[in-house]
């Protein structure tokens, strides 16, 4: 199973990144969000806890998060949960018009028979496409607020 979702968002790459990589305060700016929790880690290198809500459906998942400011990219691997195996990958590039912003998910279920159905027609399209768009589309309003207005004006 592979999603991508992307947008294009009017701020600094870092004032993005920011938002995206700091998941212990997402309850409190993304309202689909129920919670999240760091089990473990350091600066570079989580384990996290997190948990969703698929419209009224609640999803949840244990991943390591890597942290790398300097590229700027954040990826997740997730180790606990239905999506385990599930490798996901934040990619941030500074465009003339913007900043785009991409999340990557890729998923190979290794359930007997059903596996790739359930990826393909259910988690992908279903969950986890659903969870990351609203997820881009809230960072998209905070990172703007937050960004100062570039009219080309000069005084």
């Amino acid at each position: 199973m592979h999603t991508q979702n992307e947008i294009m968002i009017q701020a600094d790459p870092m004032i993005i990144y920011a938002l995206a990589a700091q998941v212990e305060y997402w309850p409190d700016i993304l309202p689909h969000y129920r919670w999240v929790e760091i089990l473990a880690g350091d600066a570079e290198k989580r384990l996290v806890e997190m948990a969703a809500r698929r419209d009224f459906f609640p999803v949840h998942w244990v991943a390591e998060q890597w942290l790398e400011p300097h590229v700027p990219r954040i990826t997740f691997k997730h180790v606990g949960g239905v999506t385990t195996g599930m490798e996901v990958e934040w990619r941030f590039t500074q465009l003339p018009e913007g900043t785009k912003v991409e999340i990557l998910h890729e998923l190979e279920l290794k359930w007997p028979i059903i596996g790739g159905f359930a990826a393909h027609r259910v988690i992908g399209p279903l969950f986890v496409a659903n969870i990351a768009g609203k997820t881009l589309q809230r960072i998209k309003e905070l990172a703007e607020a937050k960004a100062p207005v570039v009219t080309g004006a000069t005084t």
